[in-house]
């Protein structure tokens, strides 16, 4: 049975996927109709649905698969502020709103044990100035109204003539084009083996949910608080209900040396830091304790015939900056875009996925580079120690806030903070060398953990 959301057209049934005891029923299924949407959508997180619902609004015939059941835990509870035009778009901001604790700056540790304020309103070329932290099982769920549940994606084929064919469960598919926005899971990345290792960043995280954590106080109650520790980094987002989410991003060497619970290595990591134990004194953990181990990943080709990549389905580096679901977010609107064009002229397929990969790519760049620092002395120094010389510092606020794609006052700023790095490098050789040595070496280093869905690599 088939019906569309209102509102939405995107295609829903009820869950398919028995299992078929006899050959008459196997038989049955191999000659059940094919179905031909315009596009098929695998995966109904954020990308997913966000890819699914503009598409589907132009007029064309969208099929969204979902294998999992929502709601669901899932890491990535901080939006950015360039989420916001985003959701405002697919028309569920208020929505957002209603669920979402408000958060209007990040705040970094400076050199004097206390906390510098990276305010979202002192954005260059702002498109928003404020954001929320959200659970991300409710933000995943409301978004996910147009979803077709429990179906699980068996089987790819792609014919010589640009055709493909998807088996999901009972149901066969041949969609005009097909987006894979499956997350970690990677369907179309796995079955042509196209992914592989990040060669330049390796980290693993170890994180919960706790109530009973300490605020920032007044203004700065909705903060996201970034802070170091001897082996990583460390984050506390502020949800609603009571809940922080508390997490500790760790060398995959540091990681690999834990032993006994889950739950007193994440205590110790994160105590270590003075002002995290004083706020969690007290603290009642309400969710299970997750491990994810050298999650950095990328894939060597987002695009084939008729098929694009979305998400993190096409490459996810690290939890820094709460970049994760913005950047899943804006691949699957550009994405949908394309798509859109594509659809009607297909003969500009190849050079509109070019385009496409292009312009994603290049913000992509923009995170990966203070990603791949961001635990070096040089960048700790410069974090604690910011300056705002030739708007500089608004640029990198600008970087924190997601606006790193089509802005080229924030890029050329961006460009200088770099050649500041390097002076700044420069000055403190030893230690920053030291630095890439010990980062540098993490890439060799495997580190397995649970995953929050499973299947997930």
């Amino acid at each position: 049975m088939t019906n569309a959301v209102p509102d939405t057209g995107v295609a829903i049934d009820s869950a398919i996927n028995p299992a078929w005891t006899n050959r008459a029923q196997a038989q049955a299924v191999a000659r059940a109709a094919v179905e031909t949407p315009d596009v098929l959508v695998i995966g109904g997180g954020a990308a997913g649905t966000t890819a699914a619902t503009p598409l589907a609004r132009k007029g064309w015939r969208v099929t969204l698969l979902e294998k999992g059941r929502h709601p669901r835990f899932h890491i990535g509870e901080s939006l950015l502020p360039m989420n916001m035009p985003i959701l405002e778009r697919l028309g569920v901001l208020e929505q957002v709103r209603a669920i979402g604790v408000l958060k209007l700056v990040a705040d970094f540790p400076n050199d004097d044990g206390h906390y510098n304020v990276f305010s979202f309103k002192r954005a260059l070329n702002a498109k928003s100035d404020f954001a929320f932290h959200v659970k991300r099982e409710e933000f995943d769920q409301m978004l996910f109204e147009h979803a077709r549940e429990g179906v699980h994606v068996d089987q790819i084929a792609f014919a010589d003539d640009g055709a493909i064919t998807v088996q999901a469960g009972a149901q066969r598919y041949q969609p005009r084009y097909l987006l894979d926005a499956s997350g970690r899971d990677a369907f179309i990345g796995s079955k042509l083996g196209i992914k592989r290792r990040n060669a330049r960043h390796a980290s693993a995280a170890v994180f919960s949910h706790f109530r009973s954590v300490r605020r920032r106080e007044c203004a700065d109650a909705g903060n996201t608080s970034i802070y170091r520790h001897g082996h990583g980094w460390a984050w506390l987002i502020p949800l609603r209900d009571d809940v922080i989410s508390a997490g500790a991003v760790c060398f995959p060497d540091y990681l690999k040396q834990r032993k006994g619970e889950t739950e007193a290595f994440l205590l110790r990591t994160l105590e270590s830091v003075p002002e995290i134990a004083q706020r969690m004194q007290g603290a009642e953990r309400v969710a299970p304790v997750h491990v994810t181990g050298n999650y950095a990943c990328e894939y060597t080709r987002m695009h084939g015939r008729h098929w694009s990549l979305l998400g993190d389905a096409y490459a996810f580096v690290d939890p820094m900056f709460s970049s994760g679901v913005f950047l899943a977010m804006h691949s699957a609107e550009l994405g949908a875009n394309m798509v859109d064009a594509a659809l009607r002229q297909p003969a500009r397929e190849p050079r509109l996925q070019r385009a496409f990969e292009k312009c994603f790519n290049r913000g992509l760049g923009e995170f990966k580079w203070f990603i791949y620092r961001f635990t070096s002395p040089t960048m700790k120094h410069l974090f604690a120690n910011p300056k705002d010389v030739l708007q500089v510092e608004s640029a990198v606020v600008s970087m924190l806030a997601g606006n790193v794609f089509d802005s080229r006052p924030v890029l050329h700023r961006l460009r200088l903070f770099r050649a500041i790095y390097a002076l700044t490098a420069l000055g403190m050789a030893p230690a920053a060398f030291r630095g890439w040595l010990r980062r540098r070496r993490q890439v060799r280093v495997q580190v397995q953990g649970d995953t929050l869905q499973p299947g997930n690599p």
